[in-house]
């Protein structure tokens, strides 16, 4: 089935889908392509690069268009429950079933289900997914009665599955009936303009919605966004242009300077996607390196303002178009040792520590244990986000329902 330039196009259009790179091109066409049939689809990508989009297109575009479409988040579903809310209950099943319930499987009977988080699917469940796929058989929770069901299921994570299959904590055998057809969603760092065009979009967007000019970049301002690796993906870029739309309503055009105040300040780390390509490079050793060029850049700094004090005038202008580097430089070290330490605190690094002798005072008491640092993240991300915990979650990287165990492990419930 040969899928024509104009008509990936009218896809995108249809499903509000913004970019024009090959690897998002590329994603869409082989959505189209598999949609006509009934084979499983898994799409990999990592958290907010949009793999939700995908699956509508699939479903839209299948035999199965005219059915009811679920989207599941598995890893906000409690593992107690998670049989229960996909395949159904019958009364007096488990405590608290007081009535019989429908699954997911059930209600959605010729239609799609998008299981989203694939991989935090605890593995009983796992086993009853394969054999829906399989045969399409399910049995409800507490009963005996095997009963059909004609559902496409189309899968997403943003893990890598085949280790966690070597980790023994997904089944082989569903990860190689999931992924007849994988689909790969780029993360927004590899998609080069689109980054520029999906700014102008939310720009117009939140104008709009507040009443308010809509903001847009400078050339310097522009380079500096397409540099910026995004970590949280589109979804990280709509919330920083939203928050440049509503504390900046009186700017029209933001300089390089504005957007650098707005980009997060672990803007200097890299963001790490677990994928087979990575699996192998330490994040400590990482993070080091990171440190190192940090302090590379502020000694340069320095020799360059005493060769010029003989020259005043020279050297405050130096200082003044580098004092963010100057003032921040502490703040964003200390982050970063800390994340060293946080990462793998009885780890031997690989570069000699004597290196960062000088900058050791900044530190916080070694005895910080990887507990605290933990409960401290999470109550930051939790504030930051209004405890909102889908996406603190989002943010720490972490499911809703690890989450969810850690709230109740640090007694941080309200």
């Amino acid at each position: 089935m040969t899928i024509k330039d104009s008509e990936i196009q009218s896809i995108k259009q249809r499903f509000g889908i913004i970019g024009h790179s090959t690897l998002l091109n590329n994603a869409v066409r082989v959505a189209m392509q598999v949609a006509p049939t009934d084979m499983s689809v898994l799409i990999t990508g990592e958290s907010g690069s949009g793999k939700e989009s995908f699956s509508k297109i699939i479903h839209h575009l299948s035999p199965k268009k005219h059915g009811q479409f679920i989207a599941i988040n598995c890893g906000s579903i409690p593992e107690g429950t998670i049989d229960s809310e996909l395949f159904g209950h019958e009364k007096g099943s488990f405590t608290g079933a007081h009535e019989a319930r429908k699954g997911y499987f059930e209600v959605t009977n010729g239609g799609t289900i998008f299981l989203d988080e694939i991989g935090e699917m605890p593995l009983g469940t796992q086993a009853r997914l394969l054999r829906v796929l399989e045969n399409g058989e399910f049995i409800k929770v507490g009963s005996s009665k095997v009963q059909k069901t004609d559902v496409r299921v189309v899968a997403a994570t943003n893990v890598n599955l085949m280790k966690n299959v070597e980790e023994g904590k997904f089944r082989e055998d569903l990860y190689y009936r999931l992924s007849t057809v994988p689909i790969y969603v780029p993360p927004l760092r590899e998609r080069g303009e689109d980054i520029e065009l999906l700014f102008r979009k939310f720009a117009s967007d939140f104008a709009e919605k507040y009443k308010v000019k809509p903001i847009t970049l400078t050339d310097e301002a522009k380079s500096l966004l397409l540099k910026y690796r995004f970590p949280g993906n589109i979804r990280q870029l709509k919330n920083l242009v939203e928050q440049i739309s509503v504390l900046s309503p009186e700017v029209k055009e933001i300089d390089y300077h504005q957007l650098q105040k707005y980009l997060p300040k672990d803007s200097l780390l890299p963001a790490l996607y677990k994928s087979e390509s990575s699996e192998n490079i330490s994040e400590r050793d990482i993070l080091y390196k990171v440190l190192f060029e940090m302090r590379k850049d502020v000694n340069e700094l320095k020799k360059i303002v005493l060769e010029n004090a003989n020259n005043p005038s020279q050297a405050a202008q130096i200082v003044k178009e580098n004092s963010e580097l100057f003032e921040g430089i502490e703040d964003e070290i200390k982050p970063t040792l800390d994340a060293i330490r946080v990462l793998k605190p009885n780890d031997t690094p690989t570069i000699e520590e004597e290196e960062v002798q000088d900058i050791s005072h900044i530190t916080e008491d070694d005895s910080l244990s990887i507990e605290k640092k933990e409960k401290e993240l999470i109550v930051k991300a939790l504030r930051k986000n209004n405890n909102k915990r889908k996406y603190a979650a989002q943010d720490l990287g972490i499911s809703e329902r690890t989450l969810y165990r850690k709230i109740k492990q640090y007694e941080l419930e309200e």
